[in-house]
């Protein structure tokens, strides 16, 4: 793949920093390579620091976005000044972040790493998404108990495309309705199979693996935490935070990179990176992490645990995204509020102050949930899950005359979808027994007269009763039967 089009760019691209002039000599797999560190010492004291941060890293960090920083000082550079932009001279900074697609579809565990990403770049830094088209092939062991089941190389190119799709979206949604009027950074998509894929596997050991040591790469948590398990460590999980370290190397490289940004179980392999870097080129860089946001039971969301909630409409509808962050409980609200949201801190205070005034209202959950789903789905999405939540939980007729046929599939997913024509002096029993939805014979019946249908949310207990347009069927040709509390039928009504 030609080095021209390895990036997808929203907003611009960073410009790529230049090679040194032994690194543009060297055969491909040497490039960038051949540079060592100018002093060959190491830097001491080096440490995870959770707490500190200054600069344009404090609002982050008072958000709890930012967790931990590695290391906050370099041996040259401390990582507040880096993104000081105050300071004479100073240039915008790169970021990155990998998304390995090992799915077709982002959840919501992915949003705080992004989230982050969008921090810098409105603070006016470059920023660099990376979809991990080469690793996700290996499987990332950090937070694993047992390894992922092997994807072929078809199968992982296209959950990398729909991966870049789904980053590109939420980069646009944030640019057209998150504006704050500052001169923004860049977002740029990359792929890592861009470059692995020219790789020689002999000639990469050769010249990246003499650069690691198997003591600091055994001690790694991740690792040996899989070493102690029964299932144990496969050769290519274990070789995994080489490439992710290389990532980082590459990008550093070309694009003047020198954060790396993940959650909170990534540390290990951005150490990695950081080691690779600094040991090649006496340089400093740093990692942050975000923490990980967790369900009820203390889970990790996410694909693996079963329990994801995906940014893909096909996957997680707007109303359910929607749904989703109203059901939060009150006591991680404002925090979801701080870190999901790019809301100023006292706006959410006041937010919070009416949430404790009248929680039965669940404003705050609301305000959260709209937030989000305007970024992840626009504000067309946003509109499309109100009506949803209008149509089903406040018996809005006025919401379901307006529904797509798009969003009422979405919204009764498990309903049973009909097609009919309209006769003359259709009835109510008639229109239950078309769509299948009631026994024949006397129990049906019951079923009708009894209370247990509705239509349009009206209770109907006359079955012979004939279907009137306008009430039985709405404008837009609909009418949304339901039987006893959960049974929905949706039914299209033809030649009207």
């Amino acid at each position: 793949m030609r080095r021209d089009s390895e990036a997808l760019v929203v907003a611009g691209r960073p410009r790529p920093s230049m090679p040194c002039a032994c690194c543009k000599m060297a055969a491909p797999v040497l490039r960038r390579l051949c540079c060592r560190p100018q002093s060959g010492v190491w830097p001491r004291g080096l440490r995870v620091v959770r707490l500190g941060a200054r600069g344009m890293l404090a609002a982050p960090r008072a958000r709890g976005l930012f967790k931990e920083f590695f290391p906050e000082s370099g041996t040259k550079t401390e990582l507040p000044e880096l993104f000081d932009r105050r300071r004479a001279g100073s240039s915008p900074q790169t970021v990155f972040c990998g998304f390995d697609p090992t799915g077709d579809s982002l959840h919501v565990g992915h949003l705080l790493t992004l989230l982050g990403l969008f921090h810098f770049q409105r603070a006016g830094h470059n920023v660099i998404a990376l979809v991990g088209g080469s690793t996700a092939r290996l499987g990332d062991p950090s937070g694993r108990t047992k390894g992922r089941e092997a994807q072929s190389a078809q199968c992982v190119q296209a959950n990398a495309r729909a991966l870049r799709l789904g980053l590109e979206t939420l980069a646009a949604n944030h640019a057209r309705l998150f504006a704050d009027g500052r001169p923004w950074g860049t977002f740029t998509v990359l792929d890592n199979a861009a470059w692995f894929q020219e790789q020689h596997l002999v000639d990469f050991l050769a010249t990246v693996g003499g650069h690691f040591r198997m003591g600091t790469l055994l001690s790694r948590l991740s690792v040996q935490s899989r070493l102690k398990s029964p299932e144990g460590m496969s050769l290519a999980e274990f070789f995994y935070q080489v490439l992710q370290a290389y990532d980082f190397y590459y990008l550093f490289q070309r694009y003047g990179c020198r954060v790396q940004l993940g959650g909170a179980d990534q540390l290990g392999n951005i150490m990695s990176g950081y080691e690779f870097i600094h040991k090649l080129t006496g340089e400093d860089v740093f990692g942050i992490t975000v923490p990980l946001i967790t369900s009820t039971t203390g889970a990790k969301l996410g694909k693996s645990a079963g329990n994801a909630v995906w940014l893909n409409r096909e996957k997680t509808s707007p109303f359910e995204l929607y749904q989703f962050f109203v059901r939060q409980q009150d006591d991680c609200v404002e925090r979801y509020l701080k870190l999901f949201t790019f809301l100023p801190l006292p706006e959410i205070e006041h937010i919070m102050q009416l949430h404790v005034r009248e929680p039965e209202k669940r404003g705050a959950q609301k305000r959260l949930a709209a937030e989000v789903t305007k970024l992840v789905h626009g504000q067309e999405g946003l509109d499309s899950a109100k009506r949803c939540t209008q149509a089903l939980y406040h018996s809005s007729i006025e919401a379901l005359e307006v529904m797509s046929d798009q969003e009422l599939k979405e919204l009764f997913k498990e309903a049973s979808f009909s097609e009919l024509v309209l006769d003359p002096g259709t009835s109510v029993i008639d229109t239950c027994r078309k769509a299948n939805a009631i026994p024949d014979g006397p129990r049906g019946y019951r079923m009708i007269t009894e209370g247990g249908v509705s239509i349009n949310h009206r209770q109907v207990t006359n079955p012979e009763s004939v279907l009137v347009i306008g009430q039985h069927i709405l404008k837009n040709g609909l009418s949304l039967l339901k039987i006893g509390k959960r049974n929905f039928y949706v039914i299209k009504w033809l030649q009207l």
